[in-house]
């Protein structure tokens, strides 16, 4: 079996040889180079075309965003970002997802380096499978001005590469949108970035939801992450609740404790939809939520970087229609239109 062929790219001789172990443990993988900076990288790139790059932020001369921005433009070809956790790195590394990055990892700052990258050789053979499109530039999808809401809640679920999707699913959301609850796997550090940026960016109110904060029209809520999964509890007035617990379905926060949830409380006033991601989280859950009359969307094959847990939720029947993560705004919100008779 031909193995994945990696170029390793950090300013630290230390992180790279980190780096350069967890990935040698793994007999699928091949480190055929690194570089320290993104003038040394670029002439690395063409002498050894590596499969996938691992790209650090902060690096000399030029910053690994600029690099980044570069590659998409020039050369696509999968890129996993290692960040710092800290504030100013995940607002760059938010802002890589955006320009075309597979994914991110936190890059440890004290304690056992090599557990803290553990699933980097899992993200580097995903990432090899993956064909970047470079930088896209999508219109915001157009919603009627007479939009008003019915009575309808939206759950989506997304993982790797669901910080472009959400973007762009939820720039077609109008100011007024349903209550919308949103589980992203993504380090706890990262998520209240995100929502900050998603707040910048699209009409409604995006913030990581609070234990026991009722749902509102025009709000949308990002699970928190850490040691809490997101679930919504009460049938007539929905809120907001964070479950300390172990992770679930491999995950925490999990898609398939929030859609699980809002099967039991929604039932059929939910719309469903899963996005683009790797594994299984959110089938099952999805499952339970079409099982209780609610409509079910998944984001199609061609529209996600991966299409690994929307296909787990459509081989089980879990999801009602597939949709380019373009047309999907439109579809969700055409159900939740009281303007718009059911079908």
């Amino acid at each position: 079996m031909e193995r994945v062929r990696v170029l390793v790219i950090d300013d630290s001789p230390t992180m790279r040889a980190v780096i350069k172990i967890v990935l040698k443990s793994d007999p699928a993988i091949e480190v055929v180079g690194e570089a320290g900076d993104p003038y040394e990288a670029r002439e690395e790139i063409k002498r050894l075309n590596p499969d996938v790059l691992t790209l650090d932020i902060e690096m000399p001369r030029m910053s690994g965003l600029q690099f980044l921005e570069k590659i998409m433009k020039l050369r696509p070809m999968p890129v996993i970002m290692v960040s710092t956790l800290t504030q100013k790195g995940a607002s760059d590394t938010i802002e890589a997802l955006r320009i075309g990055a597979f994914e991110c990892v936190g890059k440890p700052i004290k304690g056992d380096f090599v557990k803290a990258l553990a699933n980097l050789p899992k993200l580097i053979k995903a990432a090899a499978k993956y064909k970047p499109k470079g930088m896209v530039t999508r219109s915001a999808p157009q919603v009627s001005l007479n939009f008003i809401p019915n009575n309808n809640i939206i759950a989506i679920g997304a993982s790797t590469g669901g910080v472009e999707a959400l973007f762009t699913l939820l720039s077609g959301f109008p100011k007024n949108c349903p209550p919308t609850v949103i589980t992203q796997h993504m380090p706890e550090s990262f998520l209240a970035t995100f929502a900050e940026r998603l707040n910048r960016t699209i009409e409604p109110n995006v913030s990581t939801a609070k234990d026991g904060e009722m749902l509102k029209q025009g709000h949308v809520y990002l699970a928190q992450g850490g040691a809490y999964h997101l679930e919504i509890l009460g049938r007539q007035f929905p809120k907001c609740s964070l479950l300390a617990s172990k992770p679930f379905s491999g995950h925490r926060p999990s898609v398939d404790v929030l859609f699980n949830s809002v099967a039991k409380c929604v039932g059929s006033r939910a719309v469903g939809v899963i996005l683009t991601g790797m594994g299984k989280d959110g089938a099952q859950g999805l499952l339970e939520m079409r099982k209780m009359g609610a409509h079910t969307f998944g984001q199609d094959e061609n529209s996600c970087v991966v299409y690994g847990m929307p296909k787990t939720a459509m081989d089980i029947g879990a999801v009602e229609k597939e949709f380019g993560i373009s047309a999907l705004a439109r579809e969700i919100l055409s159900l939740c239109n009281a303007n718009v008779k059911a079908a």
